[in-house]
């Protein structure tokens, strides 16, 4: 490392000031500040010290995704091998024949054949969102001059997550340089967005693609062809099923899975679905070292659950024979699709959620609330947390901005004279 150091601090006149690549100097101070810490102090009396910078800040969300990114790499390789366990025939592409070369079979239960197998699926992903992504945020700070901010890094480990292994790496391109440019930069960037930017990303795909990213029959199973293999999710089968023909009965939803997959599968994440969502367990360890170290909120996130357990409850008795949706429980709804990864990662993210403590219970309600509603209301959206978020993003600054003046008027009332 001292050699890389040396390196470095060598190239650093030339996009110092005077330098000759002075205007590219964000592209010299991301990387450097990346890998060491800052090299400058402060010169006068600095007003607020604290050993949490937006660095590490970013770090720790990082840290607490590595649970859903494992998850993401063994699920996608197992439903693949699971699928051509089933009688689906493996055509040739670059992934298997990489599975070849290093002497894995497609075998199930394999742990390391079933993560060989999903990193080779979630690794390009991954690495064209970081340089697709991290181009535009590269070519805004030279714009704008100033330094490249951390926010992406987390926004680019968070969008290959909530994507299907099998979709196009041009869409993948597409849908960052949106939720970047047009989710972030065009607010100032890094703590002026108004939306997630890895949401904006992936709400863009999921109008603009939907065959590939939603419907009764995306991907389940990765690899089984350079196509994929595509079939009904669990939330899809139950948002398609239809009432026999002359019945009254109100249609069980839950039964349409529950011969298929158990709720232990679904929390354990054992089932198909977008790379980094399936896992209710991983995004359980997650928040719970975001709720330790202080980053995500636990208001948010109690809210949240509180808002999903109350409306589903009341969606329950109005069950009938039209929506099967209406019948899935409470204890379905935050094991299946998104549920969990949208309410530990996104809608606790600190720049577009609800600022004050108040105003987080209320948005974290109306976010659980919504999360349901749109997924059981609307057949044709069976996963439902990605928009509710995206809503009560644009409705949080008008919750905090009410929730302050309620307390300033409270305490003119208190310290009247």
């Amino acid at each position: 490392m001292k050699f890389l150091r040396r390196i470095l601090d060598k190239q650093a006149r030339h996009f110092e000031p005077g330098g000759r690549f002075e205007r590219f100097y964000p592209l010299y101070e991301a990387p450097d500040t990346f890998l060491y810490t800052p090299g400058k102090t402060t010169a006068g009396a600095a007003h607020v010290r604290d050993a949490l910078d937006l660095k590490r800040l970013m770090m720790t969300v990082v840290v607490a995704l590595v649970p859903c990114v494992l998850m993401a790499m063994w699920n996608t390789g197992r439903q693949a091998h699971l699928a051509i366990a089933g009688g689906a025939t493996a055509l040739p592409n670059w992934r298997t024949d990489a599975m070849e070369m290093m002497g894995l079979s497609f075998d199930a239960s394999s742990l390391l054949a079933n993560t060989v197998h999903g990193a080779l699926y979630y690794v390009p992903v991954l690495v064209v969102t970081f340089a697709v992504g991290g181009a535009w945020e590269g070519l805004f700070a030279v714009v704008r001059r100033h330094d490249v901010n951390e926010g992406f890094l987390v926004t680019g480990m968070l969008f290959p997550l909530v994507l299907p292994p099998t979709i196009p790496l041009w869409q993948v391109a597409v849908g960052i340089s949106f939720g970047v440019v047009v989710g972030k930069e065009i607010f100032g960037g890094t703590g002026y967005n108004v939306l997630n930017p890895a949401l904006t990303a992936r709400v863009f795909l999921f109008f603009a693609y939907p065959a590939q990213i939603s419907g009764d029959a995306v991907w389940i199973s990765a690899g089984t062809s350079a196509d994929g293999y595509s079939g009904a999710t669990a939330l899809g089968e139950i948002a398609v099923l239809e009432a026999v023909e002359g019945s009254d009965a109100p249609l069980d939803g839950l039964s349409a899975i529950e011969g298929k997959v158990s709720w232990m599968q679904a929390f354990l994440g054992d089932i198909p679905g977008s790379m980094g969502e399936t896992s209710a367990l991983a995004c359980l360890i997650g928040a719970v070292i975001l709720i330790a170290t202080g980053i995500g909120s636990w208001r948010i996130m109690v809210a949240a659950t509180a808002g999903t357990a109350a409306i589903s409850l009341l969606l329950n008795l109005m069950a009938s024979s039209t929506n099967a949706m209406l019948s899935v429980p409470f204890h379905w709804h935050i094991v299946l699709g998104g549920w969990a990864f949208g309410i530990v990662f996104m809608a606790t993210d600190p720049v577009s959620a609800a600022q004050t403590n108040r105003g987080r219970y209320i948005y974290g309600f109306l976010v659980g609330v919504l999360a349901v509603l749109i997924r059981t209301i609307n057949p044709a959206f069976p996963e439902g947390v990605m928009l509710g978020i995206l809503f009560m993003n644009l409705f949080a600054p008008l919750i905090d901005h009410y929730v302050l003046k309620a307390n300033i008027k409270r305490r003119q009332a208190r310290y009247a004279q």
